[in-house]
């Protein structure tokens, strides 16, 4: 039986992100707004929110318990200046908050209840991104 593990990342990310937009409500502010302080721009793929809804659940799968900070600094990346060095800075937060909060809604994750904080995939997440990558092991 196929895992996460076996499949490739970006195929997977690709098709939950697929899976996620029926199940998933896009909040309004996701397309004003950047992903971090570090963009100069807002994301170009009209189906970013999905992309890393998607990715986060993967995350959550392979590195849970994990929390926000722990995301920001996964996704953020480097601060270009004009004089001195780059210097990695934080992905903004309430976007993260905001596809943790939906993900969690879904039933696929869920706040830890042992020991460490952060928030770890349930049955049904597990279930869910199995599925996927048995899917994609298949063609």
């Amino acid at each position: 039986m196929a895992n996460i593990y076996d499949v490739n990342t970006a195929e997977v990310v690709k098709l939950t992100a697929e899976r996620l937009k029926d199940k998933m409500p896009k909040p309004a502010y996701i397309d004003y707004v950047k992903s971090g302080p570090n963009k100069e721009r807002i994301p170009q793929d009209p189906d970013f929110w999905y992309m890393r809804s998607a990715s986060i659940l993967r995350q959550v799968y392979l590195n849970g318990p994990i929390g926000v900070s722990r995301l920001r600094t996964r996704y953020g990346s480097r601060q270009g200046h004009v004089v001195h060095r780059h210097h990695h800075v934080k992905a903004g937060g309430s976007t993260i908050r905001h596809a943790l909060h939906g993900l969690e809604k879904l039933g696929y994750i869920e706040k830890n209840k042992k020991g460490k904080k952060g928030m770890v995939i349930t049955k049904q997440g597990q279930s869910f991104l199995d599925k996927i990558s048995k899917e994609l092991n298949k063609n």
